[in-house]
C-alpha cells in the first residue's frame, strides 16, 4: 500500500544525497553518496525517503509530482560565514587594494571595517534589514537555503544589538534558514584606539550579556537556533589574550565560540579553537602543519573561505589538502563581506576551492552541505538528504553534479525546495522546464 505525501520530486540522473555521519573526514568527505536514477520524497517539509524512483513512486503517491527529467538534485547550500548586515560598500577602497594597499594599511588608516562601522552606524533598522534582504534573495537564486549572519560592523553594544535584530526580522520574513553569531570583537573602534584592553572590558561587561539577553528574547532561542560568539584574532585586530578572553566570558554566558584564525599571520588562533571546543575555526590561510594535526584530532570544523584570497589578488590559499589528508572536517563559506569578499555565490567558491585548493567536486560538495551544516550546530536537522531530515533540495540543470565546479559564471540551479516547498524555477542555463503535475493536471513551475 502506498502512502500519499506532500511531494515527489522523480527521475533524477543523479541524486546526491551527501549522507553519512558528520562533519565528514578523510574518505567519507570524497563520497557524494551518489543515487542514480533517483527521486525524493518530501511531506510535511521532511524528506521521507531517497532512493531508485522506481522504488520510491513504489511507496508513495504525491499531491504535487516534479518530474526532474535527468537533472540532479543536491542539499540545498550552507553558506557558514558571511558578514551579510552592514551599511554601505567599500568600492573606492577596492581600486586602493588593486593599486597596492594591503588589507592591513587600510584598517591603520581607518578604512577597512571601521568605514563600513561608520555607514552601519548610520543606517537605519529598516535600511540593514532591505539590503540584506536583497542579498538574501540573491543567494537563495544561487543555491543557498542556510546561511549563518555575523554581526560586528557596529562595534558598540547598541549598533551591534541592532544588526542582530536586522537578523532576525531577516530569519522571520526569509525562506532561509538563519543562524546568528555575534562579532561585536571585529576591530577596536575609534572611542578605544590604543585601548584594546578597555575595548575589551566593554564586550565582557556589557556587550557579551546584552547580546545574551537579546537571544533569550528571541525566536532564535525559541527554536533552538544557538548564538554564536566570534573574534577576528589577527594582528591589527586582536591578539590571544584579548580573543581567549572575549571567548571564555561569552561560554560562561553560553555562547559556544567561533573564531577568525590564521588569515594573515600565526597568532595561535588555531590551537586556541581546539582548546576552547570552538565549533569552527576560520579563514586558516597560514596555520602551521602542528596546528592543522591539532585541527584534525578535535572537532572543530575548519571553515576555507577561497574567496578572500581570489578577491584580494592573493596567490597563496589555506593548504586545504593538509588539513583533508590530516583527517579535519572541512567546510568551505563565501565570508560574503564589503570589503575582503563580495560574493554571493557558494558554487563559485566551490570552483576556487577545486582550482585552487586541490579539493574534488564531490569533497567541495559535502563541504558547503553537510560540513558547513556542522560547522553552525545544524548538521543534525539539514546539510544532506536522509530521511527525517529538513527537504532543502536543489534541482540543478546538468546532468551531472561536477558540472556546479566545472561552469565559471553560470547559474545552474533551476529550482530550490525549501521546508518542502518550490520556492523558484530559474532555467538560467538555458534549461528546459520542470513538469509538475498535481490535483489540476500537467502544468509548468
Amino acid at each position: 500500500m502506498t502512502k500519499h505525501i506532500d511531494l515527489l520530486l522523480t527521475n533524477a540522473a543523479q541524486v546526491v544525497t551527501c549522507a553519512g555521519p558528520g562533519p565528514k573526514r578523510g574518505a567519507a568527505l570524497a563520497d557524494a553518496g551518489i543515487i542514480t536514477e533517483g527521486a525524493v520524497a518530501i511531506d510535511a517539509g521532511v524528506i521521507m525517503a531517497v532512493g531508485p524512483t522506481a522504488e520510491v513512486t513504489g511507496r508513495y503517491t504525491a499531491r504535487a509530482q516534479i518530474d526532474v527529467a535527468g537533472r540532479v538534485l543536491c542539499p540545498g547550500f550552507v553558506d557558514c560565514h558571511t558578514h551579510l548586515v552592514f551599511g554601505g560598500d567599500r568600492v573606492a577602497e577596492f581600486e586602493r587594494k588593486l593599486a597596492g594597499a594591503t588589507y592591513q594599511e587600510l584598517l591603520a588608516a581607518g578604512g577597512g571595517i571601521l568605514a563600513t562601522m561608520r555607514a552601519t552606524r548610520a543606517a537605519s533598522l529598516a535600511e540593514l534589514v532591505a539590503t540584506g534582504r536583497r542579498r538574501l534573495e540573491a543567494m537563495l537564486r544561487l543555491g543557498t537555503t542556510t546561511v549563518e549572519i555575523k554581526s560586528g560592523y557596529g562595534l558598540d553594544t547598541a549598533t551591534e544589538l541592532r544588526l542582530l535584530t536586522a537578523i532576525e526580522t531577516l530569519a522571520a520574513s526569509m525562506p532561509l534558514d538563519i543562524v546568528p553569531t555575534l562579532l561585536a570583537a571585529h576591530a577596536i573602534p575609534p572611542e578605544f584606539v590604543g585601548q584594546p584592553a578597555a575595548y575589551v572590558d566593554l564586550l565582557c561587561a556589557e556587550t557579551l550579556p546584552a547580546a545574551r539577553v537579546w537571544w533569550e528574547n528571541s525566536h532564535f532561542a525559541a527554536s533552538g537556533v544557538p548564538l554564536f560568539n566570534d573574534v577576528f584574532c589577527e594582528a591589527g585586530a586582536f591578539d590571544l589574550a584579548q580573543t581567549t578572553r572575549v571567548l571564555t566570558t561569552g561560554q560562561q554566558l553560553g555562547l559556544r565560540p567561533k573564531l577568525h584564525a590564521d588569515e594573515f599571520v600565526t597568532l595561535g588562533g588555531a590551537r586556541l579553537a581546539v582548546a576552547l571546543h570552538a565549533i569552527s575555526a576560520d579563514h586558516l590561510d597560514v596555520t602551521p602543519p602542528e596546528d592543522i594535526a591539532a585541527l584534525a584530532a578535535s572537532d572543530t570544523v575548519a571553515v576555507l573561505l577561497p574567496g578572500v584570497n581570489f578577491h584580494l589578488g592573493s596567490r597563496h590559499f589555506a593548504n586545504a589538502r593538509a588539513l583533508i589528508d590530516a583527517g579535519a572536517a572541512v567546510a568551505l563559506a563565501t565570508d560574503f563581506n564589503p570589503g575582503s569578499a563580495p560574493l554571493l555565490s557558494l558554487p563559485l567558491v566551490m570552483a576556487l576551492a577545486c582550482r585552487y585548493q586541490r579539493l574534488t567536486p564531490a569533497e567541495a560538495l559535502n563541504a558547503i552541505t553537510l560540513n558547513a551544516a556542522h560547522a553552525i550546530g545544524l548538521g543534525d536537522r539539514l546539510g544532506s538528504l536522509e530521511a527525517g531530515k529538513q527537504a532543502d533540495v536543489l534541482i540543478v540543470a546538468a546532468p551531472d553534479y561536477r558540472h556546479l565546479v566545472y561552469w565559471l559564471g553560470a547559474n545552474l540551479v533551476a529550482g530550490v525546495v525549501k521546508r518542502g516547498k518550490l520556492q523558484q524555477n530559474q532555467g538560467d542555463f538555458n534549461a528546459t522546464t520542470i513538469n509538475i503535475v498535481d490535483a489540476a493536471g500537467p502544468g509548468q513551475v
